[in-house]
C-alpha cells in the first residue's frame, strides 16, 4: 500500500497502480457477483463492473421501475438479469445495495443464499453496525466486506466514463476465506476507485450519516436558505440573492477548492472577499460546531438510525418524500435555481443522461 501524508498524518491507501485492473480482474476470475438493488448506487456499480469485464449479474424484484431500468441498461432477463433470490443463489459475491430500509425487507431473502466461501458486500456499514435494530447478522462462514464511494451512484457512473475515479473507502467486518481484503480491493477498483482507504463498518457509517446531515447535505441546504432569506428581506432580487448565494459558490469557488484546496481559493479571490473570509470563518466555526457534535452524538447512538428505519419503512414514505422535494423545489429559492441555470450559457446536459450510458 502507498503511504501518503494527510494533513501530518500518514495514511496507507490503495492505489490503482499497485493494485491496477488486470490484478483485480484475476482475483475475481472465477466470481459471479450480483448486484442487489437497482436504485441509486446499483446502476453504477453493476455497469462499471460489467464494462471493466467482470462477470456481473443483476437482482432485483420483477416488473418494477427498477426491474425495467435494468433492461433498459442491457440487463437480460433470464441470463444477467434475474429476482433477488435467484440472483443471490448463483453467486459467489453478493452485494446489497438496496436502501437501508429495503436490505431490512430484503434480508430473509438473501441470508438463505449466503453459504460457506461467499461474499457478503456492503457499500454503507448501516445494516452490520446497527444489527440490532436492522437485524443483518452474517452467518461466520462467509466474508463480509465494504466498498464505500465517497458520493452518489450518478458521480460513480460519471467519473468512470470520464476515465477518471471516485474516491472510496473499504472495511473487512469478516474474513472466514483469507481472501477478504483481495476481494474488496479488486471490488473497490472494479466499480471505479481512484484510490481506497481503509476505515472499518463503525467508522464508516459515523462519518457518512454525520457528512449527509451535515455540509454534504443538510448544513448547506440550510445555509442556502438563510443567506438567501436574509438577502431576499433586505430588497435584493432573486437573480441577484441566488447568483450570490449558490451559482457563484457552485460553479466558480467550489472548482478551486476542488482543483488546489481552500487557501488557493482564498488566494484567488479578491483582497475584500479574502479578509472577510477569514475573518467570519471562525464565527461560522464557532457557531456550527456545537450543532455537529450534537449530530455526531445522534449517530453514534443510534437515533438517527432509528428515525431512518422507522420514516424510511412507512408504506407512504415515497408519497411524503415526494411532497418535501416538491415543496423544495417550488420555493423561491430553488425556482430562482431553475432559472439562472436555464440561462448558463452552456448548459451541460450530460450529467443527467451519464446513467443511462
Amino acid at each position: 500500500m502507498a503511504k501518503i501524508n494527510f494533513g501530518g498524518t500518514l495514511e496507507e491507501v490503495v492505489t490503482r497502480e499497485e493494485f491496477p485492473m488486470e490484478k483485480a480482474l484475476d482475483v475475481l476470475r472465477n466470481e459471479t457477483i450480483a448486484i442487489i438493488g437497482y436504485g441509486v448506487q446499483g446502476p453504477a456499480q453493476s455497469l462499471n463492473l460489467r464494462d471493466n469485464g467482470f462477470h456481473v449479474i443483476v437482482g432485483q424484484r420483477e416488473g418494477g421501475a427498477s426491474w425495467a431500468k435494468a433492461i433498459q441498461h442491457g440487463w437480460i432477463p433470464g441470463e444477467t438479469l434475474f429476482p433477488i433470490e435467484e440472483a443471490c443463489r448463483r453467486a459467489t459475491i453478493i452485494q446489497l445495495l438496496l436502501s437501508d430500509a429495503g436490505q431490512i425487507s430484503a434480508w430473509p431473502e438473501v441470508k438463505p443464499h449466503l453459504t460457506k466461501g461467499k461474499a457478503l458486500y456492503f457499500s454503507h456499514g448501516f445494516g452490520i453496525t446497527f444489527s440490532d435494530q436492522t437485524g443483518i447478522i452474517p452467518p461466520k462462514d462467509i466474508d463480509v466486506i465494504l466498498a464505500a464511494p465517497k458520493g452518489s451512484g450518478t458521480s460513480v457512473r460519471r467519473l468512470f466514463l470520464q476515465g477518471k475515479g471516485i474516491n472510496s473507502s473499504y472495511a473487512i467486518y469478516q474474513d472466514a476465506t483469507g481472501r477478504a481484503r483481495n476481494r474488496v480491493i479488486a471490488l473497490g477498483i472494479g466499480v471505479g476507485s481512484g484510490y481506497l482507504f481503509e476505515t472499518d463498518f463503525r467508522k464508516e457509517v459515523y462519518s457518512d450519516l454525520t457528512g449527509e446531515r451535515g455540509t454534504l447535505m443538510g448544513a448547506i441546504a440550510g445555509i442556502f436558505e438563510a443567506q438567501y432569506e436574509v438577502l431576499r428581506s433586505k430588497g435584493h432580487s432573486p437573480s441577484e440573492a441566488f447568483n450570490e448565494t449558490v451559482e457563484e459558490l457552485t460553479q466558480s469557488l467550489m472548482p478551486l477548492v476542488a482543483e488546489n484546496g481552500m487557501d488557493w481559493m482564498y488566494a484567488n479571490c479578491s483582497t475584500t472577499a479574502q479578509r472577510g473570509a477569514l475573518d467570519w470563518k471562525k464565527r461560522f466555526k464557532e457557531a456550527t460546531l456545537p450543532v455537529f457534535n450534537e449530530l455526531y452524538e445522534s449517530v453514534r447512538s443510534g437515533a438517527e438510525a432509528k428515525r431512518t428505519i422507522e420514516s424510511c419503512s412507512q408504506p407512504n414514505y415515497r408519497e411524503k418524500l415526494a411532497e418535501e422535494l416538491k415543496e423544495l423545489r417550488e420555493s423561491e429559492l430553488w425556482q430562482a435555481g431553475q432559472a439562472v441555470r436555464s440561462l448558463r450559457p452552456e448548459k451541460n446536459a450530460v450529467e443527467a443522461s451519464m446513467i443511462d450510458a
